[in-house]
């Protein structure tokens, strides 16, 4: 590259000159305002600590933890890992295979079970996050040896064929009818849109559901 020419050396712009002293003057302020917001930072961090917000958190795993879950009205203890998940605690742990497995990515809705009443898939649930929960399973739907309404529709009804389905289907239509006693037709198909059924059993599980809407109706006016 050519050398600059005078005059293109004097049209250049000129930066402002630092001197020595200006430098050394500079630097002193940095560094105590760096020294002043280290000390802020620790004042407040002290604070917090005396207040408690900078506690630890509580980890827990990865080995197995004990954990307690309400299943059923009953407290169940049992060492589980913190990636399990409450379906594989259910079926693999505590023997309650009637929460089915199907898909394992919550595509499906086989595995439904009630948090507090609300239907959600125990395959995308952790075990440690269902602790003061209340869980209720398929098996626990019915009272003692009297089956649900629900359930009692299903078989009337033939609205079950293979099976691997129909937990999760009676979980989600007995949840229907808890907070809808009196659901239409669409209602019913609202609440299953998630249940994915191969065996296409659909119309009867429509018709089984308002069927048992219509049983319980009839059973509290008698």
């Amino acid at each position: 590259m050519p050398p600059e020419t005078e005059q293109e050396q004097q049209t250049l712009p000129q930066g402002p000159r630092l001197s020595r002293r200006g430098f050394i003057r500079g630097a002193g302020v940095s560094a105590a305002g760096v020294a002043l917001l280290d000390g802020c930072a620790g004042a407040l961090e002290e604070h917090a600590a005396r207040s408690g917000a900078l506690a630890a958190p509580k980890v827990a795993g990865p080995g197995a933890v004990p954990v307690t879950l309400n299943i059923n009205g009953q407290k169940r203890p049992v060492s589980a890992e913190p990636r399990l998940t409450l379906a594989e605690i259910l079926r693999d742990e505590l023997g309650l295979t009637g929460t089915k497995v199907v898909c394992d990515r919550g595509a499906c809705s086989a595995c439904t079970v009630w948090l507090d009443g609300t239907p959600v898939c125990s395959c995308m649930t952790l075990a440690i996050d269902a602790q003061g929960r209340e869980i209720r399973t398929i098996e626990g739907l019915a009272q003692g040896e009297r089956l649900h309404p629900v359930q009692e529709a299903f078989v009337e009804h033939d609205a079950l064929q293979c099976g691997f389905c129909t937990p999760g289907m009676v979980m989600s239509c007995a949840a229907l009818l808890k907070r809808n006693p009196n659901p239409t037709a669409d209602d019913v198909k609202q609440a299953v849109s998630g249940n994915l059924c191969r065996c296409g059993t659909y119309p009867k599980v429509l018709e089984a559901t308002l069927a048992a809407a219509k049983q319980s109706a009839t059973a509290k006016g008698a």
